[in-house]
């Protein structure tokens, strides 16, 4: 079993185990998850996800999101993926765990117990290097803005993007502890 492919699945009991990530989506398994939210002030960085992904592709998401790896902390989930989506790292703070469930298409289903974390930056000292393959564009945008197009095009945005914004409006969670 390798730790790129696997990832932290959750029983009714509580406990972990490792599933294959495809098949966790297949089986709508309820499975940890990281996503990343980085501000500067009330501008939001946000991504397109590449064409090529394999469910979501080039729809509009927060700034980064993923599984962590079997036996990965999420902490060290949430850096390493901020790396590998957009070329940088900054000191991230940890917020709640929500859960959600949502159909991604293509015969998947997300059912993720996501730890939320979010970063307050200068952008214009912060270098965004998209890594081909997982980001097609990033754009900063206004919490006005972006509920301006989930509203007029929400075919636009990820599925678990529009629960967030939904659950937290004026993406206020970033401030909650």
């Amino acid at each position: 079993m390798t730790d790129s492919i696997y990832i932290p699945a959750i029983a009714g009991d509580g406990s972990l185990y490792p599933i294959e990530k495809m098949q966790a989506h297949l089986d709508g398994q309820l499975h940890l998850a990281v996503s990343v939210f980085v501000f500067d002030g009330d501008l939001l960085l946000i991504q397109k996800r590449a064409s090529t992904k394999y469910h979501c592709a080039g729809l509009w998401a927060n700034t980064c999101c993923t599984h962590p790896h079997w036996n990965e902390a999420v902490e060290d989930c949430a850096e390493r993926r901020l790396t590998e989506e957009l070329g940088f790292t900054v000191p991230l703070i940890r917020h709640q765990t929500v859960e959600y469930a949502a159909d991604v298409g293509e015969g998947l289903k997300e059912h993720e117990r996501v730890t939320l974390f979010s970063a307050q930056v200068d952008r214009r000292a912060l270098q965004v290097l998209p890594v081909a393959g997982e980001v097609e564009a990033v754009r900063w945008i206004s919490p006005r803005d972006l509920m301006r197009e989930v509203r007029e095009r929400p075919q636009d945005f990820t599925p678990w993007f529009r629960i967030y914004l939904q659950r937290f409006p004026g993406l206020s969670f970033a401030e909650a502890a």
